[in-house]
């Protein structure tokens, strides 16, 4: 599967770049200006701090402007309605009736307890191109069981604020 994003998850990240370019680079090198200002870098904690701040921030808004390359926005189309599908919301019970709510999105903006999925989790492989009331199965490696969920619910965030 390629690197996919919703289009939430795209500008979240592209919001980490811009504050961490505009708001958090410039307050640490201007930390590093004034402790560098004070002598003896050598024992100067806050000069030593600054500097390895600096390089974090650095590697990340590297790594953040090559990913953000990497990846495809995938928006829902209104022919995926009825079938899961990148992006969709996903209601499931479980064998016990607990019923969950996931969005199934990207390795990047996964995040289970806020019920997002990552496509390639096996429940997230499992669930695509499902539609409601399909059984799935899903192998649960720590006991060697299978889990068995069915799909409640399917829907989609539209652009279309008419939607």
């Amino acid at each position: 599967m390629g690197s996919y994003i919703t289009a939430e998850g795209f500008k979240k990240l592209q919001e980490e770049e811009h504050r961490l370019w505009k708001v958090e680079r410039p307050r640490v090198t201007r930390e590093v200006s004034e402790a560098a200002a004070l002598g003896d870098r050598s024992e100067n904690a806050e000069y030593i701090y600054g500097k390895k701040r600096l390089r974090e921030i650095d590697r990340r808004l590297r790594f953040l402007a090559k990913r953000m390359d990497e990846l495809t926005v995938v928006a829902p189309s209104r022919e995926q309605e009825g079938r899961v599908f990148f992006g969709a919301f996903v209601r499931v019970e479980d064998p016990e009736g607990n019923e969950t709510e996931y969005q199934l999105v990207g390795p990047d903006e996964s995040d289970l307890p806020e019920g997002r999925l990552s496509i390639e989790s096996p429940l997230g492989r499992a669930l695509l191109g499902k539609s409601e009331g399909d059984e799935v199965r899903v192998p649960r490696p720590r006991d060697g069981g299978v889990g068995v969920f069915e799909v409640l619910g399917i829907r989609y965030l539209w652009d279309d604020p008419s939607a």
